[in-house]
């Protein structure tokens, strides 16, 4: 492979991977009190569109 080629493949999988964690990583800068399921959540669920959105509107609504 080109070099050229395995940067842009290396750029693409970082970026799918900080958006896949992306709900946990709201959950911990918030302080959220449940952010270690939010966090679980995410990990096991968060590979489905469903439950990576429920993830994430869980992530930034209730208290802190």
């Amino acid at each position: 492979m080109p070099a050229d080629e395995m940067n842009w493949m290396s750029g693409y999988s970082f970026a799918v991977g900080i958006l896949y964690v992306l709900p946990a990583v709201i959950g911990f800068l918030r302080f959220h009190r449940r952010r270690w399921a939010i966090l679980m959540l995410t990990l096991s669920l968060g590979w489905t569109v469903v439950g990576w959105i429920v993830a994430l509107i869980w992530s930034i609504s209730g208290r802190r």
